[in-house]
Formats: structure tokens, C-alpha cells, sequence
């Protein structure tokens, strides 16, 4: 599962300045997911053009655009052979998910996730064919994500159980998530990948080289902070800890280890650190000693990697990251182009010259750091989001001009991936993977984009990172329709290709040309190593090394060679003069060394061992799959707590993600008043359709002395247009629409004699603009930024009522890296004597008591800036990343009017600081809180309470 659908208990409230003040109900509310799975499911994210089909079978229910029956058919296929023979190590349970194929997007990824029960593989493959494998991506998604379908099923026991009974999918959701960590969701569905396949991660230097790095550079960082990463070093994320920790269980305890462990950890036996306790009981060791174990079984196997640090010689063991260099590109001997990127600062091209570097540009938004140089000129792929469809994207071609820095898009809505030039500089060698799957290869000319000629593609091939190798042939690393690989020759006329390797299942990749010689990375054993290869003679060369650490992205000069390593440090660029090293020959042309196990032997211990291959696409029904299927699909009961409102929210969505509903029922402890209400939207149009109602019972006033009682119903329906207008180096959207608002209070009897029912209609009109730069992983805030927000209510019945509100944010560089001036201004008037109460949405100076007012006008200004990386944490606990600050001045005047028609102005300053934690819980949810200090300048008239105010705040993210 590429995206981790971690879900959690937990409510925000707003106030009225603006932030969300940290509340402690009795029972906090559920499913707010991780950033990463937020970004994974994409609301109305598909045209409705397209006609969605059906493979039904009892394990997973396919579904897919019309035309890619085969890749539904193949999913189908794998998914029920595996099913039955990987359970086992798993566990029985099997419910039927819903598998959504989506191939609209450029983006190579996948999820599983409850709540609701459904599963979406994104169809498009990566071009780096050592990073995820390369078998055929569907296989290589139906054999990964199914996995944790399993897991779902099979951890809905004991207390999940109970969960799931009273909170529905979520509940069994946040229970799993609880006692069962990312690492080993993850950690399992690679060993299974690997198991079931003669591939797979687990079988890739690549997949382990970020502790490989560490370990070579005797980082031994605390399993706290190889968890939770860090904002000063760099640390490997949980996929290799969990594979590391699962086959070392599996090898060392049988292949039935897990699921006992699991089953016991879901069920919460022991209750507290369930799944260390199980571990403890199936495997006699305590945790500690557990893991030290597993990660030292694969360290034993890297003794001989070597440390590199030949590039910095200030490198000692406490230096932090430094930065990635990445894909140089030869100029001459002494001049090198490379991909520049920092915690500090995002990513940029740069020139080095003789050790001295200089900014050529900022890259603009991309899903990867290749890029292409030839002749003064820099091509690469940018990514572009649809203007409104969430799950359509697209990969355009920047040709960047080195002397200037200038850049300019040369293909539009195009789906290009790992361009490069002629040896002219005339045209342009690029893949295009599009809706259908197809990967083909495109000329194109290098100023216009135009499109000159496709290359045949008579074998079916996926290629990745082509080259020109004369004005007639073409170099590419290939895969076949079997996973495997080969270097390819390729008429650009013809297609016709030629071998100048035998396939196999090593990864191939990075190939650069330099006169009649093919240089490129492939998989050599327990590592990727450097290799060359003359078409002519078909004489294959290896570099020599005396030790094992992984090389990649070879560039060639005259008389210099390169090659990127990844170090604790990031992707360091190494150069070395062609006279120093030496080639060896290679027997049989073949890569030497087959995929390695590293000694893992429960990989192939059982009957379900490289089942993919033994799979064969069988006949299965293909039917229509309705789009109105099952849209009150009903997941979750959420709690909302906060007294003295106690809220139980039935939430609903459709597997397309097209329709969301929520039915909810609210008690108010002080008025005693009961609220029923439906909302829902549906977001397979052009605009947002939603709309909802909702009926209040008793609610109470006081009228001389005594209550009086009323029923209210509301009724609301609008659109919305959620917009994308991201392009280059900037990410822009704006949302804008209207709805309409109708309210009916109705006096209960004998109240109904002393005052007349009222009712009123108003509009609702917004409109909201949003522009950033790209953010570096340290940037507290972009380095410029803009978000303004319009919004006017008014009346359209037989009443006057307005208000109108204007708020924007503006970000800008502070005095030094990572720091942020951040300025606010707000303005919000409503009519006099208002029959409609409205909201009151300015953000008012903080620490005051706000009251809607006629007329408010707000400034404020903000300094954050970063105080301290603590890099330590508390029992497994909390985990403290970062300690950040702000300093601020807010300043409000507001004008009103008494019953008497007197007029009140009054101002409200405020100055003070906040601290924020950004912290990580549990070792996997992200939390950031604070403590605010501020000082009140001018009395506050609606809270007499002094000048002084402390407050435990959360911040609002940007956008």
C-alpha cells in the first residue's frame, strides 16, 4: 500500500481567530487521515465521460474505465489465485473489496483503506525501474495491495471487532492502526510481493539503500527517530523497517508467526502495546531485542559497503544532510550540470564548475528529478493537474535555457516521461504512457513540441529513459510483458529492435551514450552497479569495485566519469578521472549475479512461491458497472463530543467517490434541543451538487422570565467549482460558488399565540483564491504565498440582511532560511439591525472575546522561524521533530451601534508568542500544538478577565 490509510480520534475546533484551539472531549471524533492518504482519494476526481465495467468475483469486485478489460480481467485473475494460497500466513476472513483502476493520472501509486472498504491502483508505471521493480504494474499492485485486504479482514477480531460493531469501518480502522504499526501493513504486503513473484521489492538493492547508507556511515539512530525521520538527517521511511522486521520473523519463527501475532495484537490482548506483547509471546524475545535482531540480520549481509565521503572531507558522524545531487550531465571535463535539492531549499538545476556551483533555476513541479542537457539547453517532464479533475493530470515538457535561467512549456496536456535530446540538439526522444496503458515512443521537435513521428512498438515494450544513439537508432531499458528486462537497440523507423542483453529480472536503468559506448546501472546481486556495453561488438564491461555500495545515473566526459551514491548525506555526485578506474570483462554477456534473497529462505519455502508466474489469464465476465451503485454507502458512525453539543454522525460514500452523505443526530445539554440532519454533495459534474436540511426540536429561550420553546428547520442546496490553475513553479487554485439558505422557525404551543413564525431565505456566494511556491521540507511556510477569500450573504426574502467579508494571508521570506513574514488583513461588515444573525468568519486579534460587529477591519502581522530540531521522543510516545516560534501584533477596529442609535468604535490590539511542537505520535501520526501567549493592549469590553491570555492552540494548515 503505497499510500498508508492511517485514520484517528480526533476533533478540531475553530475559533474565531482563525486557529484551531485543541479541545478534550469525552470522546473524540474519528477519521481525520495522514496527509499522504488525504492526497491518495480524490473527491469527483473523474470526468463522467468515462464508462466504468465490472469483473465480479468473490474476492475483489474490479472495476475499470471501458477499454482496459484485460488489465481488470488480469487483476481478477491474481487476485483470487493468491487469496487462496497466501492465506496461511495471514488468516481465512475474506469480505469482498472493490478494486477502482485509474487511468487518467500520471501518478505511479495505490491504497487500500476502510472506511470505506475500497481499494484504487493508479495505472501509470515509473520510469525508474529500480525503485519499485519491474514487473507489469497491474501484477505488481494486485500482489502488494491485496495483501493488506487481507490484513483488514483478518484484524477484525477482538476489541477491533467491538469497534467496528459500534463505530463501523472506521472504528475497526482506528483500533487496527492503534495496535498495529505502518511497518508491518507495509512491511508484510513487500515480503508477499516478493514471495509470490520471482521480483519484488524485497529482492532490490535499491529497496534497502537507505539503511545501507546509514550503517556505512555508523549512523545508529534511535528507533524513535528511524520511525518518526527527522528534519535535520535523513532516515529511510517504514517500508524497508517492516520488510526487514517481517522476514526476519518469518525466517526465524515460521511463515505462520505473523498472523498469530497480528490476530492477537487486533484483538488487543494484553490491551497495552498489544503487538510487542505477541511478538513477545510467539517468539520469546521482547521487542527490543526483536528488532535489534531483524535489522542486524540484514546489516551482517552490507559489512563490506564502504563508506563514501570522498566528496565533503568535513563529513564526520555528526554532519547532517547535506543535500541530493542528482542525474549530472556532462558540459566538458571540468563542468557539471546536476538536480540540486535541500531541507532548506526546493529543488534546482544547477552548473558546477571546478567545485563552484551556481543557481541556473528553480525546477518547476515534477514527479521526479531527471532531466536531459544537451547544447546549452535543459528538457525534463513537469507535472500539471487537470483544471477540475482531480484524477486527470498530466506530464509537459520545460526546455530550460542554462545561460539565462529561462524556462518555456513546449507540450501541452501531454503525458511525456524522461526526454531527451538528439545529438544535434534538433529533436527530442520522449515515452508516453497514456490512458490506455501503451508506452510508446515519441519524436518530437525540440523547439516546438511538435509532434514529428511514433515509433513502432511491435512487441508491446515498456520503455523507460531513451536515448539517441545515432539520428537513427535509439537506446533504451526495456521491460516485457513478463516483468523482465533488457538494454535495447530501436530503430526509430522500423521499431525493430535489437538485444544487447539477455532478459532478465535484474533492473536496468539510467543508460547515457558517449561516442559508440552505452553506459547504464543494473542489478548485480546485492547491488547496482556500474556497467557499459558497445553495441558493435556486444562487449560487456563491468566497473571494477572493492566494494558493494550501489551506483547510479552514470554521466561520461571526455575524460571524467560520474555516478550518483546515496550516502547519509543525500545523493552524492561522484567523479572520478577515466584513467583511474578499471573495467572487467563480462563472461557470456550477461549481467553477472542473479537477484538476491539476502538470505531470506522463507521466500521460497512454500507452495505459493513465484506463484505470478504459474497464473494465467483466465475468461471472466465483463459487465456494466452502474455509476449509481450503491451511493448511500453507509461506513461509519462518528462521535462529535464537544459539551455541550454531543453529535452521532452516520457518514456515507460511494466506491466511485463521486457521492457523500452524512445523516446526523445532535443533543444540546443546555437547551435540551434535539437535531436531526442530512448533508450530501455529489461531485461527478462539472460543479459540485450538495445540499442538506436539518430539524431542530425544543430549542429554548428566556422571554420575562420564562422559557419558551421552537422548532427550526433549515434546508441549504449550491454549487461549488473547485478549480486547479498549478502550472510551472507555482500551485494555484480557486474555488468559488453559491449556495442557498432557507430557514423556518415555527413557536411551539401555546407560544405560537404570543409570536409569529418566521422565516427567511438569504444566497451564500464565495469565492476563494489560493497561490504558493513549492515548499522545501524545512519550510515552515512557502517562501511566497497568497490566499484571499470573498464572501457575501444577503437576503433574497422580504428582510434586510447582509454581510460581506474579505481575508487574506500573504507569505513572504523572512531575514533567513525558514523564516516567514506573514501578513493578515480582514475586513467584514454586516447592515444595521441585521435580521439574520450571521457567522462571524473574521479573524479577530487574538486573545479577544469576538463579537460579530457592524464593521471590523483587521491587520496582522507574523514572524515564524524555527528554534530548535530536537530529534528525541518519550516512551514510544511522542516524538519531537521540531520546536518553531512566531511573534505577533494583531489589530482590530470594529464600529457598531447601540439599540439607541449611539455609535460604538473601539479598537483591539494584541502582540505575543506562540511556541508549536511539530510532533509525531505513536510513531505515526503526525500532530502539530502550541501555546499561545497574548497580551491584550486595550481592554477587552466583552470578557473582562485582564490583559494577559494563554491558550493551547493548533495551527490551520496553508491550504
Amino acid at each position: 500500500m503505497y499510500f498508508h490509510a492511517v485514520t484517528c480520534f480526533i476533533k478540531l475546533l475553530r475559533n474565531k481567530s482563525g486557529l484551531l484551539l485543541l479541545q478534550l472531549p469525552l470522546l473524540t471524533v474519528l477519521l481525520t487521515a495522514n496527509a499522504t492518504f488525504t492526497k491518495a482519494q480524490q473527491f469527483g476526481g473523474n470526468p463522467p465521460s468515462i464508462k466504468w465495467k465490472q469483473v465480479n468475483t468473490p474476492a475483489a469486485k474490479v472495476i475499470f474505465p471501458a477499454g482496459l478489460d484485460s488489465e481488470g480481467i488480469r487483476v481478477a485473475d491474481i487476485v483470487q489465485r493468491m487469496n487462496r494460497a497466501i492465506q496461511p500466513t495471514i488468516g481465512y476472513k475474506q469480505k469482498q473489496i472493490s478494486i477502482l483502476l485509474q487511468n487518467q493520472t500520471t501518478i505511479s501509486n495505490a491504497y487500500v483503506g476502510l472506511a470505506p472498504f475500497r481499494s484504487e491502483f493508479y495505472l501509470t508505471p515509473e520510469q525508474n525501474n529500480f525503485e519499485l521493480g519491474s514487473l507489469p504494474w497491474t501484477d505488481q499492485l494486485a500482489i502488494h495491495e491485496f495483501r493488506h485486504v487481507q490484513q483488514y479482514n483478518n484484524f477484525n477480531v477482538g476489541l477491533s471487532h467491538a469497534f467496528r460493531i459500534i463505530f463501523g469501518e472506521g472504528g475497526q480502522a482506528l483500533a487496527n492502526d492503534a495496535a498495529i504499526p505502518d511497518w508491518f501493513f507495509e512491511g508484510d504486503a513487500v515480503f508477499n510481493e516478493t514471495h509470490v513473484s520471482e521480483q519484488g521489492r524485497g529482492r532490490l538493492p535499491y529497496f534497502l539503500n537507505g539503511y545501507r547508507a546509514l550503517w556505512a556511515a555508523g549512523k545508529d539512530y534511535s528507533w524513535m527517530k528511524l520511525r518518526n525521520g527527522s528534519y535535520q538527517d535523513f532516515t529511510p521511511d517504514w517500508y524497508p523497517t517492516g520488510y526487514m522486521m517481517v522476514a526476519y520473523g518469518r525466517e526465524k519463527y515460521g511463515d505462520d508467526f505473523w498472523r498469530k501475532v497480528t490476530k492477537d495484537a487486533a484483538a488487543y490482548k494484553g490491551l497495552f502495546y498489544p503487538l510487542r506483547k505477541a511478538i513477545k509471546k510467539y517468539s520469546g524475545e521482547d521487542f527490543i531485542k526483536f528488532r535489534t535482531n531483524a535489522l542486524g540480520y540484514f546489516r551482517q549481509q552490507f559489512k563490506n559497503d564502504q563508506s563514501n565521503t570522498s566528496f565533503n572531507n568535513s563529513i564526520t558522524k555528526h554532519t547532517h544532510f547535506i543535500a541530493s545531487q542528482e542525474f549530472p550531465a556532462y558540459v566538458n571535463d571540468h563542468t557539471v550540470i546536476y538536480m540540486k535539492s535541500t531541507y532548506d531549499h526546493i529543488p534546482m538545476f544547477v552548473i558546477n564548475n571546478n567545485g563552484q556551483e551556481k543557481k541556473i533555476s528553480v525546477r518547476s513541479i515534477s514527479l521526479d528529478n531527471y532531466f536531459a542537457y544537451r547544447d546549452g539547453k535543459i528538457v525534463y517532464a513537469s507535472y500539471r493537474p487537470d483544471l477540475r479533475w482531480n484524477y486527470r493530470d498530466y506530464s509537459e515538457l520545460y526546455l530550460l535555457d542554462v545561460k539565462t535561467g529561462k524556462e518555456r512549456r513546449i507540450t501541452y496536456r501531454s503525458k511525456y516521461f524522461a526526454p531527451d535530446f538528439s545529438n544535434d540538439g534538433k529533436r527530442l526522444i520522449a515515452v508516453q504512457v497514456g490512458p490506455s496503458g501503451k508506452s510508446e515512443l515519441h519524436v518530437l521537435s525540440a523547439f516546438t513540441g511538435k509532434l514529428i513521428a511514433v515509433v513502432p512498438n511491435p512487441e508491446n515494450l515498456f520503455f523507460t529513459y531513451p536515448k539517441f544513439y545515432n539520428d537513427e537508432q535509439l537506446i533504451s531499458a526495456v521491460r516485457n510483458k513478463e516483468g523482465k528486462m533488457s538494454l535495447a537497440m530501436i530503430a526509430v523507423n522500423t521499431g525493430k529492435v535489437k538485444y544487447l542483453l539477455p532478459y532478465a529480472y535484474q533492473p536496468i536503468g539510467f543508460p547515457v551514450i558517449k561516442k559508440d559506448t552505452v553506459y547504464f546501472s543494473a542489478t548485480s546481486g546485492i547491488s547496482d552497479r556500474l556497467f557499459a556495453v558497445v553495441p558493435a561488438n556486444g562487449k560487456l564491461l563491468a566497473l571494477k569495485t572493492d566494494n558493494t555500495s550501489n551506483r547510479y545515473e552514470p554521466a561520461v566526459a571526455e575524460n571524467k566519469l560520474a555516478w550518483v551514491q546515496l550516502t547519509a548525506f543525500g545523493y552524492q555526485l561522484n567523479q572520478v578521472d577515466k584513467s583511474t578506474i578499471k573495467w572487467e570483462e563480462v563472461d557470456a554477456g550477461k549481467i553477472p549475479g542473479d537477484l538476491s534473497d539476502f538470505n531470506v529462505s522463507a521466500l521460497k519455502r512454500d507452495s505459493s512461491t513465484n506463484l505470478l508466474s504459474s497464473i494465467t489469464d483466465k475468461p471472466l465476465t465483463v459487465t456494466k458497472y452502474h455509476k449509481s451503485y450503491h451511493l448511500f454507502n453507509f461506513h461509519s458512525l462518528i462521535p462529535y463530543f464537544n459539551d455541550p453539543n454531543y453529535t452521532f454522525s452516520l457518514t456515507g460514500e460511494n466506491v466511485l467517490n463521486t457521492f457523500q452523505s452524512q445523516l446526523s443526530f445532535t443533543y444540546n445539554r443546555n437547551e435540551g434541543y434535539k437535531d436531526i440532519g442530512f448533508n450530501a454533495v455529489y461531485g461527478a459534474l462539472f460543479p459540485y451538487l450538495y445540499g442538506g436540511a436539518d430539524y431542530t426540536i425544543d430549542r429554548r429561550g428566556l422571554y420575562k422570565g420564562n422559557n419558551i420553546y421552537w422548532n427550526e428547520t433549515t434546508v441549504h442546496a449550491g454549487l461549488q467549482f473547485p478549480l486547479s490553475l498549478s502550472s510551472g513553479k507555482q500551485a494555484t487554485a480557486i474555488d468559488f460558488g453559491s449556495d442557498i439558505n432557507y430557514s423556518s422557525t415555527n413557536f411551539q404551543s401555546p407560544y405560537n399565540t404570543m409570536f409569529k413564525d418566521q422565516h427567511y431565505t438569504y444566497l451564500n456566494n464565495y469565492i476563494t483564491f489560493s497561490n504558493r511556491s513549492q515548499q522545501a521540507k524545512k519550510n515552515i511556510y512557502p517562501r511566497l504565498g497568497q490566499t484571499v477569500t470573498l464572501n457575501y450573504k444577503s437576503a433574497i426574502s422580504n428582510i434586510d440582511a447582509q454581510q460581506f467579508l474579505v481575508n487574506g494571508t500573504f507569505y513572504f521570506p523572512g531575514l533567513f532560511i525558514n523564516h516567514n513574514l506573514v501578513i493578515n488583513l480582514a475586513h467584514q461588515q454586516h447592515n444595521k439591525g441585521n435580521v439574520i444573525s450571521f457567522s462571524n468568519n473574521l479573524p479577530f486579534s487574538r486573545g479577544y472575546t469576538a463579537e460579530n460587529l457592524y464593521d471590523m477591519n483587521k491587520a496582522g502581522v507574523n514572524y515564524h522561524f524555527p528554534i530548535t530540531y530536537p530529534d528525541a521522543g518519550i516512551a514510544n510516545t511522542v516524538y519531537f521533530l521540531r520546536i518553531r516560534g512566531n511573534m505577533f501584533y494583531d489589530y482590530t477596529h470594529a464600529t457598531d451601534f447601540y439599540s439607541n442609535g449611539s455609535q460604538f468604535k473601539g479598537n483591539f490590539r494584541s502582540t505575543g508568542a506562540e511556541v508549536f511542537f511539530d510532533t509525531q505520535w505513536f510513531n505515526e501520526l503526525p500532530v502539530t500544538f502550541g501555546i499561545r501567549y497574548s497580551y491584550l493592549i486595550d481592554r477587552d469590553i466583552f470578557d473582562g478577565t485582564g490583559h494577559n491570555r494563554i491558550e493551547i492552540v493548533l495551527p490551520v494548515t496553508l491550504f
